[in-house]
């Protein structure tokens, strides 16, 4: 059945010529429906592996998020608003700046002067 989608769909591609100048709309209605088919089963015959994958990768995922997680969470509350500032900026010496648009109301309050050095 591997070798087989392929080699069925090269045939049909041949083919559709033939039928598409007898009948374009009709042609081109077996040509997306063969498109269809030949996708179903590629998915058909990928879905064990990737099912596999997905059960070897969660669990590294799993742990990934539990220690991301709470780090993404407190800069984003530092952060209060990802609109409010300009691109970052890659100084020549590799700092990395990411200044607050001038216009941008100032943090919420208690957070003002808060700094963070990486």
């Amino acid at each position: 059945m591997k070798h087989s989608a392929p080699l069925l769909f090269a045939a049909f591609l041949v083919a559709a010529p033939a039928v598409a100048n007898e009948d374009l709309d009709e042609g081109m209605n077996l040509l997306e429906e063969g498109a269809k088919l030949f996708m179903r089963g590629l998915m058909d015959e990928m879905e064990p592996a990737l099912e596999d994958f997905a059960l070897e990768l969660e669990p590294a995922l799993r742990e990934f998020g539990g220690n991301i997680g709470p780090v993404f969470s407190e800069l984003m509350r530092l952060i209060d608003d990802i609109g409010a500032y300009e691109m970052p900026e890659i100084l020549p010496n590799g700092d990395i700046i990411i200044r607050r648009k001038p216009d941008m109301p100032m943090p919420l309050p208690g957070t003002e002067g808060n700094e963070i050095e990486l």
